[in-house]
């Protein structure tokens, strides 16, 4: 059977390559900080050593919109085209075209039906910044296959946040089930507290910083009942008009389970909370 090798979830900043790279003189004054905690991050994958990344991400509204939004869907092409127009012109983000792993997408499309997950799927699939961002944090070099995962957290009605995790408990069962000897890493980004367009979107914090205070300590402990128990669409509203992102970040927690994360980290970005967790889970005693 397939090791799931590692689970890493993360908030994806689109400008963190225009941040890093620019001239000295021209970054912010977080930048190196900032470039040191994405490497030490970048770390947790190389160790892990994977072959093939399952990466969870949601479309910008660039392929769907309020009229016809997936709730989940499943890319299952050989090759994937990424990046759009706005996302290089505002963002400075790079083209690339990654390689699809067709089988461990047909077999993870077969076992999600097979529990309860209706997903939709795509054979011409292009991939936006929420998949983009974590490959150029976490595996620049775009090197291996992947599993694109698109959850709808834009365009409500939303499933609920027990659905995402149930989601990912569903793809952990499916990965541990994989018939291979491949090393299977799941990355997946989503957000904290966020807000996009609205009043406070450049505040000197995220717009709702004790949001984020718990969120990462729900995410580094594992407490998916505390998150639960706490976490409706009407709170992440309160804390931000995009913090549904956070529902990702859950989903990742599912495929890891209900146990502390192995690493973890945050950086203060003035109007985000960035954050990187990563859980090894078969590295843990039965």
């Amino acid at each position: 059977m397939a090791t799931l090798a590692a689970v890493l979830a993360t908030t994806h900043h689109p400008f963190y390559l225009k941040a890093t790279s620019a001239p000295p003189d021209q970054q912010i004054p977080q930048a190196a900080e900032w470039k040191r905690k994405v490497e030490a991050y970048r770390e947790t994958l190389t160790r892990a050593e994977p072959d093939i990344l399952v990466m969870v991400g949601a479309d910008h509204f660039h392929q769907f919109f309020l009229d016809n939004y997936p709730t989940f869907m499943i890319g299952k092409a050989p090759r994937y085209d990424a990046t759009f127009y706005n996302e290089e012109r505002e963002f400075g983000l790079p083209k690339y075209v990654l390689e699809g792993h067709e089988e461990l997408s047909g077999f993870m499309h077969r076992g999600l039906l097979d529990r309860g997950f209706d997903f939709s799927f795509s054979h011409e699939l292009k991939i936006d910044h929420s998949i983009i961002c974590p490959i150029i944090t976490t595996r620049p070099d775009a090197d291996l296959p992947i599993v694109p995962i698109y959850t709808n957290i834009f365009a409500p009605p939303l499933p609920s946040p027990k659905r995402f995790w149930d989601l990912g408990r569903a793809i952990r069962d499916i990965i541990d089930e994989y018939p291979s000897d491949k090393r299977i890493a799941a990355v997946g980004s989503g957000h904290l507290s966020l807000e996009l367009g609205g009043p406070r979107q450049f505040g000197q914090t995220g717009p709702d910083p004790d949001f984020d205070r718990q969120a990462i300590e729900w995410l580094s402990t594992g407490n998916i009942d505390e998150i639960l128990a706490n976490v409706t669409h009407e709170s992440m509203t309160k804390s931000g008009n995009a913090t549904h992102g956070f529902m990702d970040l859950i989903l990742m927690m599912g495929i890891a389970g209900p146990i502390a994360a192995d690493y973890v980290d945050n950086l203060d970005l003035y109007h985000t909370m960035e954050a990187y967790f990563t859980w090894y889970p078969q590295e843990r005693p039965a």
